[in-house]
């Protein structure tokens, strides 16, 4: 049992970056990870938590996980407190009613949509510096009517941002999608080489912000073994070969490839490399899945704010039911911390 979340916290709130952390969807076990990744006090010496969620949902989690959770509620639109040393909810109230575990709802998903609108208004408002976002249901959002694939495009759309990519730091791998979630056979059709410029540009503008230094970039391969020369596939001669070509001599990035699929992933996470291009969604997903599952996290890059996430989903199947691991949670949250702190030197 957790014994008063941050009573080892050493350092002054104030002087924290504020993390505005999403509830997710209700019915999934983002309340449960939020409130397990806060019961790590490491948590509380390197950002001051603000939960953005429905304070009935978090406390009664809170209380069927068995956690002695200290908190200070303050409902929607009230002052948020800038020396608390406990855990802040930010309350929506906007869940009328009991939502069922493991049940996809217009309500729940309505309602976790909610929660990143807000956070992105408190974050304009300069209330909080980054935000850290617990897993949605893309089946429930688009009940609660919200028309949005995911985080990463709603986040695009609510900062009015039009280059954009999402991302995945698994330690020393950092990974960027070319494609998101579309079917493999679009997927494929989108290794284009103006797209492919584009991306790698792109890739090494953010990348190279982040780490405060020249990023070195590799592209997989779409086909096994690259292709091999040709013998299963063209994609590489026709689109990945010429787009790297084109970064290297038109505009002086250090990207090399195409490599093959099985085997750059895991040379990225050694730190051969600051960042690989992936062809598709899975292609990365799996390898940084299998690599640092559970300290992983996903980055939107390009958006004018810091916004890090879990690398899984809402596991319907075991809401509510105290199985659920935090630990990408944690890292997410610090990760937002961490890389808001950045951009405070920056400015």
């Amino acid at each position: 049992m957790n014994k008063g979340v941050n009573e080892n916290s050493s350092k002054n709130p104030e002087t924290l970056p504020r993390v505005g952390i999403t509830m997710g969807d209700p019915a999934g076990i983002g309340p449960e990870i939020v409130l397990k990744a806060l019961s790590d006090t490491n948590i509380f010496n390197v950002c001051q938590p603000v939960i953005i969620g429905d304070a009935g949902i978090l406390l009664q989690t809170a209380w069927d996980l068995n956690l002695d959770f200290k908190v200070v509620v303050v409902k929607k639109g009230e002052e948020i407190p800038s020396n608390s040393d406990k855990a802040i909810i930010y309350d929506l109230e906007n869940i009328a009613g009991e939502i069922a575990y493991g049940e996809e709802s217009a309500a729940s998903g309505r309602a976790s949509a909610e929660y990143i609108e807000e956070a992105v208004r408190l974050w304009e408002a300069g209330k909080i510096n980054a935000i850290a976002t617990a897993p949605i249901s893309k089946t429930a959002i688009h009940l609660g009517g919200y028309d949005f694939p995911g985080h990463t495009e709603f986040l695009a759309y609510l900062t009015d941002t039009k280059e954009f990519a999402m991302s995945f730091f698994a330690e020393r791998l950092r990974v960027v999608l070319l494609s998101t979630h579309v079917s493999l056979r679009d997927a494929i059709d989108l290794v284009k080489k103006e797209k492919l410029v584009e991306l790698i540009r792109f890739s090494h503008k953010e990348i190279s912000r982040l780490l405060k230094r020249e990023a070195r970039l590799a592209v997989a391969g779409l086909n096994p073994h690259a292709s091999e020369g040709g013998m299963f596939g063209n994609e590489e001669e026709r689109e990945i070969l010429p787009a790297i070509a084109e970064c290297r001599e038109k505009y002086g990035i250090e990207v090399t490839g195409a490599y093959s699929p099985d085997t750059i992933f895991l040379r990225g996470f050694k730190g051969e490399f600051d960042g690989v291009i992936s062809c598709y969604h899975d292609q990365a997903t799996i390898a940084v899945k299998c690599l640092s599952f559970g300290a992983s996290v996903n980055v939107t890059l390009g958006l004018p704010l810091i916004r890090t996430s879990v690398d899984h989903g809402t596991a319907f199947d075991i809401a509510g039911k105290n199985l659920a691991e935090s630990s990408s949670m944690q890292t997410a949250i610090k990760l937002a911390a961490q890389l808001s702190e950045g951009m405070k030197d920056e400015g």
